[in-house]
């Protein structure tokens, strides 16, 4: 018994040693795959619009967990947010590609993440470097066929597929980028619209009325644009006799002001039809159940106060109503992401399709009807921006307000069936892009009326309610093309007040994005101009507003004078944002080739188009142009006009 007893006791005590040793090994082995020290840390970085909070959990081998909290676009940034998230969790890396379209995006999460991470005690380069586990998509081609072909889905795009439906059609959509929206999804959103109703509130001013005065005498040649000025008068003196006192407008001022705003180059019919059309567009939106606010303001450049701002921040509410549709009518409309048209398929002369390739391989689409061309402009293309531009000095160095697939796709696409196109050097500068992105975020700017530009020596220089080719001209003679905008609390009631693109003044100061200050004293000391100077500047447009003198710069949008602390100054910089060059096309946007032929079966809406706008685009036309001849080019190809 005593033998057994030991030998028991012996195989225990080797068990024992070898379980011992197993668990070192484990233990050993474990604290060498360890990559992470456990916990939960946070990370910040600037995205689009602002900070991006992370905060990650992470055991010994793995991230277990990723929140953010951000401003970042809605459908745009957000959507890459969330893809890079979901990529570096499941992963373990931080090896993932930037979502195109949305670059400031996805390298502020990234950043984000990464700072956590580092807290973590993670070898960062080694994550960088870890081999992606994403699968390649399998490489298969496709063939279909729809009534109507739209090819790019931003806000001209979607609206065409959206009306090719309402009028029977079957739609194929196919967009180049990971995600819907375009231009539009990240514009200030502003929509041009004569429209009493909203414009009720507002009260004529002297200088308004002398405006409207002026360009009923001008002098012009146009038989078209004589009628408009016989029309005009006609109203003018309809208006007067009433006595109202409310803002006066009608499509026909804003036809004038389009026209003589693009320095009488914009073909009148289009304009016609664009003026007349943008309130009924407004009211299909709003059936699409987009929502508007209840008042109209001065966009920059749009000398007019017809501007409706979207309820929702950015160009979000555009997309969301189109894609709201599509998504209920999902059997009829189809939506091809990352899927890049390249050539059209011509039959007899018609364009019936679309050579496009795609995630995993080619794809061919066939138009029963038509196809609507709606890729927008080139002004993220900065060699096609060099070989068009006569107007401008280089723009090579100049950044963009454009997404980066704002590259002239479909102006090329088009050109190689012999289509015509108009315009091509007219492109448009704004003096209000970010020093650092060249985007339309963190301007603080509320509307032309409540607002002036100093340069960095504190003084005005341009009337800032002028055209956007005018004040950006003005811009680019100061020191380092370099000014600083200023308001007061007529703009920014409170701190949580936001700007167009949804970003609260406090959040903009607290980020270094914008200057905060009692006095205009201290205001200048912050950002660096003579004090005088910033103090005389204030005075003068103050004089202007109460009517003691004339503005020095001759400008005649007023509201409240600048009076009122807290003071806000925010710096902005020359950013390219439109180009007003493109195919030409009829008042059904029917493409004309280059002998004034109609080419059967190709429309053309949006920023693609050019002989709308003329020289100079109006502030607030583009999102009234996308959408008027968007509706336009999705009835006109599904019924085949």
């Amino acid at each position: 018994m005593k033998k057994v007893l030991s030998i028991i006791l012996v195989i225990s005590m080797l068990l024992s040693m070898t379980a011992c040793a197993n668990q070192g090994t484990e233990d050993q082995t474990s604290a060498e795959n360890a990559i992470f020290t456990p916990g939960t840390y946070e990370g910040e970085a600037e995205g689009f619009h602002g900070v991006i909070k992370a905060t990650v959990k992470v055991s010994e081998t793995a991230i277990e967990d990723i929140t953010v909290v951000h401003t970042e676009t809605a459908g745009l940034g957000d959507k890459a947010v969330e893809n890079i998230v979901l990529q570096v969790k499941e992963g373990t890396t931080l090896n993932v590609p930037i979502v195109s379209g949305a670059t400031y995006s996805s390298e502020g999460i990234l950043a984000a993440i990464t700072a956590a991470l580092e807290k973590a005690g993670a070898d960062i380069a080694a994550l960088k470097s870890k081999e992606s586990t994403a699968e390649e998509p399998v490489q298969e081609d496709i063939e279909k066929t729809a009534d109507v072909v739209v090819i790019g889905g931003g806000g001209a795009g979607l609206a065409a597929a959206v009306s090719a439906h309402q009028n029977g059609a079957s739609v194929i959509l196919v967009e180049k980028m990971p995600q819907l929206g375009g231009n539009t999804i990240i514009s200030g959103s502003a929509y041009n619209a004569a429209d009493p109703d909203r414009q009720d509130e507002l009260v004529m001013t002297d200088l308004e009325k002398q405006t409207i005065e002026g360009l009923i005498t001008k002098e012009v040649s146009d038989e078209a644009v004589k009628g408009w000025q016989e029309t005009l008068k006609a109203e003018w003196e309809a208006y007067k006799a009433s006595g109202k006192t409310q803002l006066f407008d009608s499509p026909t001022l804003h036809k004038l002001q389009t026209y003589f705003g693009g320095d009488m180059q914009g073909d009148t019919e289009l304009i016609s039809i664009l003026a007349d059309n943008a309130l009924p567009a407004v009211e299909w939106l709003e059936e699409l159940d987009m929502e508007f606010k209840d008042y109209v303001f001065t966009v920059l450049g749009g000398l007019w106060s017809r501007a409706h701002k979207p309820a929702k921040p950015l160009g979000t509410g555009y997309i969301e109503a189109y894609t709201n549709y599509i998504a209920e009518n999902s059997s009829e409309i189809e939506i091809m992401t990352e899927t890049k048209a390249e050539s059209f398929i011509v039959k007899d002369g018609a364009v019936v399709g679309v050579n496009a390739s795609g995630k995993g391989g080619a794809v061919t689409l066939y138009a029963n009807n038509g196809v609507v061309l709606a890729t927008g402009g080139f002004g993220a293309n900065v060699e096609m921006r060099e070989q068009y531009n006569t107007l401008w000095p280089s723009l090579r160095e100049v950044k963009t307000t454009n997404h980066t697939g704002a590259t002239g796709d479909g102006i090329i696409m088009a050109e190689e069936i012999n289509a015509s196109v108009t315009g091509m050097e007219n492109i448009q500068l704004l003096p209000m892009g970010d020093p650092q992105t060249g985007s339309l975020s963190g301007n603080i700017e509320q509307g032309v009326q409540n607002r002036i530009f100093v340069n960095k020596e504190g003084n005005r220089f341009v009337d800032e309610g002028a055209r956007r080719d005018v004040m950006t001209k003005a811009l680019m003679e100061q020191t380092d093309a370099y000014m600083w905008v200023i308001v007061d609390k007529h703009s920014y009631p409170t701190g949580d007040t936001v700007n167009n693109f949804n970003e609260s003044i406090d959040d903009l100061v607290s980020a270094g994005r914008a200057f905060k200050a009692d006095t205009l004293e201290e205001l200048a000391a912050q950002i660096g101009v003579d004090p005088s100077n910033l103090s005389a500047s204030v005075e003068s447009f103050n004089q202007a507003v109460e009517g003691k003198s004339a503005d020095p710069f001759g400008r005649t949008l007023f509201a409240e004078k600048i009076d009122t602390p807290p003071y806000y100054a925010g710096a902005r910089v020359p950013t390219v944002h439109h180009t007003m060059g493109g195919v030409v096309i009829t008042e059904n946007a029917q493409v004309v080739d280059v002998n004034g032929v109609i080419i059967k079966g190709l429309y053309a809406a949006g920023e693609v188009t050019g002989g709308i706008h003329g020289s100079n685009r109006l502030g607030g036309n583009a999102l009234a142009d996308i959408t008027v001849f968007g509706k336009i080019a999705g009835e006109s190809a599904a019924l085949m006009k």
